[in-house]
């Protein structure tokens, strides 16, 4: 079961990055290398055709029938109290807000307003390139319209805009400094001072089994939490953090 699990994960996370690999530079993989490498690795994992077509026409805002999708937001309160945003697109509304319901419903959440205990920001992440860390970065960044410049466990090079300003400072600095975009799109990014500490390891595995259950639903492109690491192990709190957004 744990290994289904996983490979889902997997998966979930290949049709992600087909469909961003698509928003930055377009479905045709013969002008896009980011698109034809995405797509090469999601076949050699034997992720199905139809995923992969699906991940395709969702990065262009699109079902796999190519009807318009439309954007979608839930949100709640999950145990132990953490306030949770779920960004869906969908070509159905009203299915995947009742799947989605049934979803934290089941996990002994409720639907409640929690947006009040996020920014919402544009966030741009490059991929790392020798001797241009956040330091480099950060003047040209600033100029640009950068809000707050940053570099992740990986060594990537992370910056928030204001939203209207992503597409714009993301192709400036990608130009100006000559790196390549890894993610470009807007995030939901939770205050610190409603940060809920997770003390409770059994709590946070009911957690982690619920976000599993979400990446089975079809057109689930975000989700956001206002948790801190707390008292659990450094296992545990990576292998939540690897399966949301913020």
């Amino acid at each position: 079961m744990k290994n289904d699990a996983g490979k889902s994960k997997q998966r979930s996370l290949m049709t992600k990055d087909i469909s961003n690999a698509v928003k930055l530079a377009g479905p045709n993989p013969d002008m896009n290398p980011r698109l034809a490498l995405a797509i090469s690795t999601a076949k050699k994992s034997a992720v199905p055709k139809a995923s992969i077509e699906a991940a395709i026409a969702r990065g262009q805002g699109l079902s796999a029938t190519g009807a318009a999708l439309e954007s979608l937001l839930l949100e709640a309160i999950l145990p132990p109290t953490v306030a949770t945003i779920i960004e869906c697109q969908t070509d159905n509304k009203l299915r995947a807000l009742a799947d989605l319901r049934l979803l934290v419903k089941e996990a002994g959440g409720t639907v409640s307003p929690v947006n009040y205990m996020f920014e919402k920001k544009g966030r741009i992440i490059f991929r790392p390139k020798e001797g241009m860390g956040p330091d480099e970065v950060l003047e040209p960044a600033l100029e640009a319209g950068a809000l707050d410049v940053l570099e992740d466990e990986e060594g990537r090079v992370v910056l928030f805009t204001e939203p209207a300003q992503t597409k714009t400072t993301a192709e400036t600095l990608a130009k100006e400094l000559d790196m390549e975009i890894e993610e470009s799109e807007i995030v939901y990014d939770p205050n610190e001072d409603t940060k809920v500490a997770l003390e409770d390891e059994s709590a946070a595995k009911e957690f982690s089994s619920f976000l599993d259950k979400l990446q089975e639903v079809q057109g689930v492109t975000g989700v956001y939490t206002n948790w801190s690491k707390g008292s659990i192990s450094d296992e545990l709190w990576e292998e939540l953090g690897s399966k949301v957004d913020v």
